[in-house]
């Protein structure tokens, strides 16, 4: 049998200087309980569901974001249907006023419809909240994106995201399974090209495990971390991490944080991944083993050119916006059929 998921590791409240020098170069997921337990919409979901909805009510705006609908059968477990080719839910526009709504109005109902709001932009939703809602751990200053969650008792199959992220839960309890990227063999993961959200997903129900169905997933438990998250809690996902959600309430609400270290230029890997297995998934195993020398080379070691003068380096030298839109024509130029 796998093991049971081990616990995420916990610090109380922190402040930014001990996040910038222990947290975030550790590179491993924490748990900061109680991290903006002093937030007014946190004070107003303790209080009780009701309070939490006028908080938040008074702070939202009229325009309406995309939110995923799905049936009672799909236990609220968004994902694909049996062929892989179509999800099993429905997207429509909604206003925070109008979700808040649907979730009230079934929140005593056995089985009710999953109702799931994700990567709301604040400032477009929720435009007060910045100015009453402190995160002292990020500089204001950086580049990140802030987003509104919201739904019922919801599952979000495992997936990673690109930046590193802090998600502050605002409202329900909220279990998060995270494994360590280097799992990607043993999560079943389903298309990298048809997603459910724009990050690959894992096909297993991670608060179900089909071990039988999924016999690696048995591996990826026994490096699993868990914690269950209340409002006023706080968790740190670095880039690339596996995590799984489950909305353990009738009513869950969560702010996040998402940023990126490195060049503001830079973009998403994931399309160099789908470049490459245009150019090499079909390339005989002598030749990939070579290309993965060469990747290895110019991709993971620290300064691959070392023993070349900085104006000689080319694409792997400070790029000028002229170079740039060069390679990006190149780029394009090969990609058109």
């Amino acid at each position: 049998m796998p093991s049971k998921p081990r616990p995420i590791a916990e610090r109380e409240r922190i402040d930014r200087s001990v996040f910038e020098a222990e947290i975030v170069p550790a590179a491993q997921p924490v748990v900061l309980r109680g991290q903006v337990s002093d937030w007014p919409l946190v004070a107003a979901a303790i209080a009780s569901d009701t309070a939490f909805c006028a908080a938040l009510r008074a702070q939202a705006s009229t325009v309406a974001g995309e939110a995923w609908f799905g049936p009672p059968v799909i236990d609220g477990r968004f994902g694909y249907d049996d062929t892989l080719t179509a999800h099993n839910f429905d997207r429509r526009l909604a206003t925070v006023d109008q979700l808040l709504d649907l979730i009230m109005r079934q929140r005593d109902d056995a089985a009710p419809w999953a109702i799931y709001a994700g990567a709301m932009p604040v400032a477009r939703h929720v435009p007060g909240f910045a100015a009453t809602h402190a995160m002292p751990l990020i500089d204001a200053d950086r580049h990140m994106l802030v987003s509104l969650w919201l739904g019922n008792r919801t599952k979000t199959a495992a997936h990673w995201d690109l930046p590193q992220n802090l998600a502050c839960v605002l409202a329900g309890r909220r279990r998060f399974t995270l494994f360590p990227t280097d799992q990607v063999a043993n999560l079943y993961v389903g298309p990298i090209d048809f997603t459910l959200a724009g990050q690959p997903s894992s096909l297993a129900d991670i608060e179900k495990p089909d071990f039988e169905r999924y016999p690696k997933l048995a591996e990826a438990f026994d490096h699993a971390l868990t914690a269950e998250l209340a409002p006023g809690d706080v968790i740190y996902m670095p880039s690339l991490w596996w995590h799984a959600v489950t909305g353990l309430e009738p009513l869950g609400a969560m702010i996040n944080y998402w940023w990126r270290d490195g060049p503001a230029r830079m973009t998403t890997p994931m399309l160099s991944l789908k470049h490459a297995l245009m150019t090499m998934a079909g390339l005989p195993p002598n030749e990939k083993a070579a290309w993965r020398t060469m990747f290895e080379h110019y991709l993971f070691c620290d300064d691959p050119v070392a023993h070349l003068p900085q104006g000689a380096r080319g694409i792997l030298g400070e790029l000028s916006t002229e170079a740039r839109q060069r390679l990006v024509a190149e780029l394009s130029a090969a990609l058109r059929p």
